[in-house]
């Protein structure tokens, strides 16, 4: 997942020096009715947004929150990052025809806070989410952890995936967690046991890959790392 990291320092948070000022798209009297984040990209180390400001925003800025801290993400990733996203949907969905359980690519919203936590929410919105139990989608996307998570990582978002998600992912029970590297051309596999994710391997072009949470999800590395010309 692409978000904006260029002002990220070595411990995480991110600096105010340096930043572009953006006014939001909005005009100024109804931002007066909107909780909105004053600098787009970038979380604000201080402020904590709530679910309810999180519905309130444009759909055309997105963000992701953690505990109530807004991230900006990319608005346009890479074209090899979308096509990445595409195959790998397009086999998982596939692979899932007449299942119980469906795949969303992103944008798609993931709650993960319970609704307790809603002053200041987890919300995050992964590559691709695979869920198996309805009763978790909602109108909005999905309450709840998903059985499946993946992530292709882009240069910028290394820390984001493999960090700070990872952790978030680990934490809030999502069962399996794949990132996706495009420029070393693998798949890393995590799975959780215990409450805590174990590394299954990584695999190449060469592999046909099977999910353990979601056992019906098989996708073939070869059509998505294709040999260079």
């Amino acid at each position: 997942m692409d978000v904006d990291t260029k002002n990220l320092d070595d411990s995480g948070i991110y600096r105010r020096g340096g930043m572009e000022r953006c006014s939001v798209r909005t005009s100024l009297a109804s931002r007066r009715h909107r909780r909105y984040p004053d600098d787009i990209g970038m979380p604000q180390r201080r402020d904590r947004y709530s679910w309810e400001d999180y519905l309130s925003w444009p759909t055309d800025e997105r963000f992701e929150l953690i505990d109530g801290v807004a991230y900006a993400m990319r608005p346009a990733p890479r074209r090899e990052h979308q096509r990445l996203v595409s195959e790998i949907n397009r086999q998982i969905a596939n692979a899932l025809d007449t299942k119980p359980c469906e795949v969303y690519p992103a944008p798609f919203d993931v709650k993960l806070s319970s609704d307790e936590k809603d002053e200041a929410p987890t919300v995050v919105q992964p590559d691709l989410t695979v869920i198996c139990d309805p009763s978790k989608l909602t109108d909005q996307g999905v309450s709840g952890a998903p059985e499946l998570v993946v992530e292709i990582v882009s240069p910028d978002s290394g820390y984001h995936d493999r960090g700070r998600k990872f952790e978030l992912y680990e934490t809030y029970g999502v069962a399996e967690y794949w990132i996706v590297d495009p420029d070393e051309r693998v798949v890393e596999v995590y799975h959780l046991q215990e409450q805590t994710y174990h590394r299954i391997g990584v695999f190449s072009r060469d592999d046909r890959l099977t999910a353990r949470a979601v056992s019906d999800v098989t996708v073939d590395l070869a059509a998505i790392f294709p040999r260079r010309s």
